[in-house]
C-alpha cells in the first residue's frame, strides 16, 4: 500500500529521507475507500485490529470485516439523515465500534469529532454548540449519559443520540441498528462525495490552557501520518502496533488507524479504565506487540516494575510522545530492555514535526531533528532566527508549502487562527534550543517558563533532575509568585514506593537538583501529592497546579 502514496519508500540515511520523502496525493482521497476497502478487495483476510479488554474479552477484525461493518454503520447513519459535512461526536473510549464509526463517517463525507468520556455537562454544551454537532454516539457509561442528557436541552443542533451495547429510552440502540442495516454501501458521487479539502476531523484541544480550540483536519490528513507510522514508529508490515491512547485524543489517530494500516501493520487495542503498569506489560507480552508508542508517564511507571519478569522479546521498536522524555527514564528503560526510546514532537494541529528516526542517533532528552515536509525554525521574541544554543519558539514556515497533515486553522475562529499563524509562520507556543547537529531540545511551553531573578528556567530541565532521584516517581515544575525574585520554582512531587514526605526529604531533593543542574534552578518550594492532574492524553496540567496554588491564597 505504501508505494501508492510515496514516490520512494526505502531510504538509506536521514539526509536521503529529508530530500526524497515525497507524498503522492490522489484527487479526492478518502482513507475508508482507498485504503480499508482496497485491502478488503486485495487482501481480505489481512488483520486490521486485535482488541482485548481488562476482563479478558477478545476480538479480531480483518479488513474484509471492517469494510462490512463500516458499510453497515454508514447505512445506519445515512438512514437517520447524516450526510456530507454533518458533525458527529464519538465518545467511545477504546471500544472497537469507534473504528466502525470513523470509517463510516469518512465514507459519508461527514465530520468526526472524537471526545473523551470525562466531559461534564458544561463541556458538552460548549462543544455541541461550538460545532453545531448533529449526533453523538456513546459508550453505555452512566455519567456520560447523564451529562449528555442534561446538555441536550441547551443544544438545538443535537438531533440524535445513540448508545452502543445497550438500549435506553430516548437513545438509538446503535448495536441493534447497525446489525439490521444493509452491508452494501455505494461510494457517494457528485455533491455528496468528499473532497480533499473537506473537514474530516475536528478535535477540541486537550485544554492545558484556556478554552478548548477546534482544530480542523482535511481528508488528506491520514497521508500525513505515513511518516508517523513507518519512519518514526517503525511499524512492521504484518506486525502489531500499540499506541496507548483513548480514542478521544488526537494521539489515537496518530497510532491506531491511518499510517499503521497504510504501512501494513495491524493495530492492537487494549481497552482499560485504569492504567496498571503490570497489566499493560502482560498484554504486550501475551499478544506479541511488535512496536509501541506511549507518553512518558507510561514509561515512568514501567521502569518501576521488574521488567525482566515479562517476555518483551517481540518488541522491536518503542517511541515516546506527548511530553518530553526525561533522560533518566530513557536510561533505565534501555538498561532493562535494550531498546532505545525514540522521541517525537508534534501537536493536535500537526503530525510528527521533530523526531528520532532509525537513521538518527537517540540523544536522551532531545526531541530529534526536523521531519520531512516541515520547514522548522526557532525564532526569538523579535522574530529573528535563533543561533545554535539559543532558546526560541518552535515555528513552522509555510511560505513554500503547507505540509500534508497540518491543520487548516481553528474552526469558526479566524482571529485565533491568525494569532498563531500569520505571515506564513505558524507559532507552536513551545520553546526549545538547537544543537550543532540539528537536534532540538525542549525547554517548555511559553506559558510554563519561569522567570526568577532575571533567569529564565524551563520546567523540563528541573523535572528531569528530580526524576534522577530514586524517591521521585513523577513531578511537575511550576512558578509561584515571590516578592523578591518575581517568581520561584515549585516542585509538585509524587513519591515512589517506600518513600514518605518529610522536611529531610525536601532538603535532600533540593540539594540533589543543585548538584545535577545549575543551583539557581532548584525548587524552593516542594509539595508532595498522591497524583498529578493530567489531561486524558496523559499530559500534566501545570495550569491546574498554578490555579490551585492561586486559590489557596
Amino acid at each position: 500500500m505504501l508505494h501508492k502514496y510515496l514516490a520512494k519508500t526505502d531510504f538509506t540515511s536521514y539526509e536521503d529521507l529529508l530530500e526524497n520523502y515525497k507524498l503522492i496525493i490522489p484527487e479526492n482521497f478518502n482513507f475508508a475507500y482507498d485504503v480499508v476497502d482496497e485491502y478488503a478487495k486485495t487482501d481480505p483476510n489481512k488483520v486490521a485490529i486485535v482488541w482485548c479488554d481488562e476482563s479478558g474479552a477478545e476480538a479480531t477484525f480483518t479488513f474484509a470485516q471492517l469494510k462490512e461493518y463500516s458499510d453497515k454503520t454508514a447505512n445506519f447513519f445515512k438512514s437517520i439523515g447524516i450526510k456530507r459535512g454533518d458533525p458527529v461526536m464519538l465518545v467511545l473510549k477504546r471500544r472497537y465500534e469507534f473504528w466502525f464509526c470513523i470509517l463510516a463517517l469518512h465514507k459519508l463525507g461527514a465530520i468526526t469529532i472524537p471526545a473523551t468520556h470525562l466531559l461534564t455537562e458544561k463541556d458538552y454544551v460548549y462543544r455541541f454548540n461550538a460545532a453545531d454537532i448533529k449526533m453523538i454516539v456513546c459508550v453505555p457509561d452512566a455519567e456520560v449519559i447523564k451529562n449528555v442528557e442534561a446538555a441536550q436541552s441547551k443544544c438545538p443542533s443535537l438531533k440524535h443520540k445513540a448508545i452502543i451495547c445497550d438500549s435506553k429510552a430516548g437513545w438509538i440502540d446503535f448495536t441493534k441498528s447497525v446489525d439490521e442495516a444493509s452491508n452494501v454501501f455505494e461510494r457517494p458521487t457528485g455533491d455528496q462525495a468528499s473532497q480533499n479539502d473537506d473537514i474530516s476531523l475536528l478535535y477540541f484541544t486537550s485544554g492545558t490552557t484556556g478554552m478548548p480550540k477546534m482544530v480542523r483536519h482535511d481528508y488528506v490528513y491520514p497521508l500525513g501520518h505515513i511518516f508517523t507510522a513507518k519512519y518514526w514508529q517503525n511499524v512492521i508490515d504484518g506486525g502489531l502496533h500499540l499506541t496507548v491512547a483513548d480514542t478521544g485524543w488526537a494521539k489515537a489517530v496518530w497510532g491506531k488507524i491511518y499510517g499503521q494500516w497504510i504501512a501494513g501493520s495491524a493495530v492492537f487495542v487494549y481497552d482499560f479504565d485504569k492504567f496498571v503498569a503490570k497489566d499493560l506489560l502482560e498484554v504486550i507480552s501475551k499478544y506479541k506487540v511488535t512496536t509501541f508508542c506511549a507518553p512518558p508517564t507510561i514509561y515512568r511507571f514501567f521502569i518501576k516494575e521488574d521488567l525482566k519478569k515479562y517476555d518483551l522479546s517481540s518488541l522491536k521498536y518503542c517511541v515516546v510522545a506527548g511530553e518530553p522524555l526525561n533522560p533518566e527514564v530513557f536510561t533505565q528503560f534501555y538498561n532493562a530492555t535494550g531498546i532505545q526510546l525514540k522521541e517525537g514532537f508534534g501537536q493536535t494541529e500537526l503530525t510528527v514535526v521533530l523526531s528520532i528516526t532509525k537513521w538518527t542517533e537517540a540523544k536522551p532528552g532531545s526531541m530529534g531533528k526536523a521531519s520531512p515536509g516541515y520547514d522548522i525554525d526557532l525564532i526569538d521574541e523579535d522574530g529573528n532566527s535563533c543561533q545554535i544554543g539559543e532558546e526560541g519558539q518552535i515555528v513552522i514556515r509555510t511560505d513554500k508549502k503547507k505540509p500534508a497533515g497540518m491543520f487548516g486553522g481553528y474552526y469558526r475562529d479566524e482571529a485565533l487562527t491568525n494569532k498563531v499563524w500569520h505571515d506564513d509562520i505558524y507559532y507552536t507556543g513551545d520553546l526549545a534550543w538547537r544543537d550543532e547537529e540539528g537536534y532540538y531540545w525542549f525547554v517548555g511551553r511559553a506559558d510554563d517558563v519561569i522567570k526568577s531573578s532575571g533567569y529564565r528556567i524551563g520546567p523540563f530541565e528541573v523535572e528531569s533532575a528530580l526524576l534522577e532521584h530514586p524517591a521521585v516517581l513523577e513531578c511537575a515544575i511550576t512558578a509561584v509568585p515571590d516578592e523578591v525574585r518575581g517568581q520561584i520554582v515549585k516542585a509538585t512531587v509524587v513519591l515512589a514506593k517506600n518513600y514518605t514526605p518529610s522536611k529531610e526529604l525536601i532538603k535532600e531533593l533540593q540539594e540533589h537538583v543543585k548538584n545535577v543542574t545549575a543551583p539557581y534552578k532548584y525548587p524552593r518550594v516542594i509539595e508532595f501529592v498522591n497524583e498529578l492532574p493530567k489531561t486524558i492524553s496523559g499530559k500534566i496540567r501545570r495550569v491546574e497546579i498554578r490555579e490551585t496554588d492561586k486559590n489557596k491564597k
